[in-house]
């Protein structure tokens, strides 16, 4: 009779476990032993990646290699993660900071599970697994290292837990990770967020954590990754704004949405697939021109979605080339509101608030257009002074020069054909 892990060999099979330690013994036993799925013992997330690694690894007791990848894919690896790299940087020492005091690493992978960046401090003489694991250029994706949490986020796309022998190989029993996604504007793993610690347990809320800080980093990959976009910033109180709590949504320049953060997803719903669906209109209840106004204002606004929801708002206007318009200041003649300018309803004190629009800005006007235009109305203003201009837009010359360059040439290529 083959020796039952939560008793002797005489002993009657034990079918229940009252520790966490008995509970994933116990599934472990019924998994990879008896063939039975351990439901409600591990998380099925947990089962899953012990079905894909059991495909492809056959052997639990073996020895893992960390090795590292070649100094060339690593130099290709890092540039190609560049600019998740510098958007994180902010989080990435503000963690290590909070956690110099604990024996935990934070790890960052790109999408392949590939660590880009790791704790400076080298792990101690009790972490034999980290001192291989912690190091950039390693591979800690699930087809080499098995079952981890970053693993398993970077398969699936989900943020998870995995703690000591919920680890496929048995030379990991003694590790526990929490780790979370990171996503890029087309919605795809742009890395994976993880906290790891050995011989020891985290003593907080790591899954937590973790959750947090992606959320901040992916908040500003998405924000570093549009171009031509108008950004949105919304929540049902004001308060929310500027924390890793609002909602943040990229309207393209045709009038849809391109993007939406998971609180933005949360508060309108999750974004259709089909383009044809995410007019803006449609889903949160005002046309682009309203919307463009709002870049004008520093004020978060009062509006009221579709949905009927009151939220507030505030809109930012980035170019192509990465500037930002949400400061430029308008001409004196742009500056009125026209009689029947929108009203929005405060939330909170239901009281009419007037959204007085800058401009008078067409419906179908596009966000190049209305760049365009509100740089031809400064300079006129200015007499064509390109320094007076840009310090009013508060953008540097070269990006007039190269704005005005650009649509020259535009023009040049229509008139010919």
């Amino acid at each position: 009779m083959a020796l039952d892990r939560l008793g002797t060999a005489d002993a009657p099979r034990q079918l229940f476990a009252s520790t966490p330690a008995q509970r994933v013994a116990l599934a472990r036993q019924q998994f990879f032993e008896e063939g039975v799925r351990p439901s409600g013992l591990v998380g099925e997330a947990v089962i899953q990646s012990w079905m894909r690694c059991s495909r492809t690894h056959a052997d639990r007791q073996r020895v893992v290699a960390f090795d590292a990848v070649t100094p060339s894919r690593l130099h290709t690896t890092l540039a190609r993660n560049r600019e998740l790299l510098d958007v994180a940087r902010h989080e990435l020492v503000q963690m290590e900071h909070m956690l110099a005091g604990t024996d935990c690493r934070v790890i960052l992978t790109d999408r392949d599970g590939v660590v880009v960046h790791v704790t400076s401090q080298p792990a101690g003489t009790h972490q034999p697994v980290l001192r291989q694991t912690a190091r950039l250029g390693v591979n800690i994706s699930e087809r080499v290292v098995g079952t981890t949490a970053p693993g398993i986020v970077a398969s699936t796309g989900q943020a998870c837990t995995v703690d000591g022998a919920e680890h496929y190989y048995d030379v990991l029993c003694h590790m526990q990770c929490a780790a979370a996604p990171i996503r890029d504007v087309s919605g795809r793993l742009a890395g994976v967020l993880d906290l790891t610690v050995e011989a020891r347990r985290f003593g907080f809320d790591a899954a937590s954590m973790v959750a947090l800080h992606a959320t901040i980093i992916e908040n500003r990959l998405l924000q570093a990754q549009s171009r031509d976009h108008l950004i949105l910033r919304f929540q049902a109180s004001p308060t929310l704004l500027g924390t890793p709590l609002e909602a943040l949504a990229g309207i393209a320049p045709d009038g849809t949405i391109a993007w939406l953060n998971n609180a933005g997803a949360r508060l309108l719903g999750r974004l259709p697939e089909a383009p044809d669906d995410r007019d803006v209109e449609c889903l949160l209840g005002h046309d682009l021109a309203s919307l463009l106004r709002l870049g004008r204002r520093e004020a978060a606004q009062p509006l009221r979605l579709a949905s009927g929801l009151g939220v507030w708002m505030q809109a930012q206007l980035k170019g192509a080339d990465g500037a930002d318009f949400r400061h430029a200041v308008a001409m004196p003649e742009m500056a009125s509101a026209p009689v029947d300018a929108p009203v929005a309803i405060d939330v909170q004190a239901e009281s009419p608030v007037a959204l007085a629009p800058v401009s008078e800005t067409p419906p179908t006007e596009t966000l190049r257009e209305h760049s365009r235009k509100l740089i031809e109305d400064t300079l006129a203003a200015h007499g064509g002074n390109v320094s007076q201009a840009a310090r009013q837009l508060r953008v540097s010359r070269g990006t007039l020069y190269r704005r005005l360059r650009g649509w020259r040439d535009d023009d040049s290529s229509a008139a010919v054909d």
